[in-house]
């Protein structure tokens, strides 16, 4: 006996308030041999909506094989980093009352992975590369000697010498915004060089000269062609090409 056929979700009222909008998805799943393609879908949105409840409805209402990353919808785990309108964005922090139009006219919003990375399915791409270049800068605290009996004493003006640098989400954002890592994924990127950068500055740290030598290798710093892509596709803020002018200077002087 066949199985019964299970009925697709019933749609929910659309609220009072809300646009109907078109959502454009790059689609692609290695498993279909399809290759990559777009679908739109007609999402209800409301000003106080974030495009990862637009995506949620999609994949709760029209289509579940709709994947991509999401975990705390707050801006902060940095899991939902895409190519929203062609700019890297979290989808959890960009509020559709920036994106509705004031007309209203029609209104279609495109989303497709970042750039620079293999795209594993649809929104999800692997990190791997990214996590690898990261990993290489060894962004963790390098001491020598006895450990501290209570925590490592730094003033306010030390801390705040790479204040801005300890906000990275890790989400990619940066990197993959750069044409210098689309062309060359070899690249450290921004993300790795502010990470780097985070410790370099760090006055308890005893191994900026090593981070240093490691940045200074043909795919480090020198790569960067200043293009600010990277600070503008920031969701957090930092001054990233700063940071990475800020490596430059100290690996001039050290020399």
């Amino acid at each position: 006996m066949s199985a019964p056929a299970v009925d697709a979700p019933k749609l929910p009222a659309v609220p009072e308030g809300a646009v109907m909008v078109t959502l454009k998805i790059a689609r692609m799943n290695p498993e279909s041999g399809e290759g990559q393609h777009w679908d739109s879908f007609q999402v209800p949105a409301l000003p106080t909506d974030r495009l990862l409840n637009l995506l949620l409805y999609v994949k709760g209402y029209l289509d579940g094989t709709l994947t991509f990353r999401r975990s705390c919808a707050h801006g902060v785990c940095g899991s939902d980093a895409m190519r929203i309108n062609g700019v890297n964005r979290l989808a959890c922090k960009l509020l559709m009352k920036d994106m509705l139009p004031k007309d209203g006219k029609p209104v279609t919003i495109t989303v497709e992975p970042i750039k620079g990375l293999p795209v594993e399915k649809d929104l999800v791409v692997d990190m791997e590369p990214f996590f690898d270049a990261f990993r290489a800068v060894k962004p963790f605290l390098i001491t020598s000697g006895n450990e501290p009996t209570r925590e490592r004493i730094q003033s306010q003006h030390d801390r705040a010498r790479f204040d801005d640098t300890t906000k990275c989400i890790l989400c990619a954002c940066c990197t993959t915004s750069c044409p210098v890592y689309w062309s060359d994924g070899s690249y450290f990127g921004p993300a790795a060089i502010v990470n780097a950068h985070r410790f370099i500055f760090d006055s308890r740290d005893e191994a900026a000269s090593e981070r240093l030598d490691i940045l200074n290798d043909k795919d480090g710093v020198w790569r960067c062609r200043t293009t600010f892509n990277c600070t503008d596709a920031c969701p957090r803020g930092i001054q990233v090409t700063k940071a990475i002018q800020e490596v430059k200077r100290a690996l001039l002087f050290a020399r």
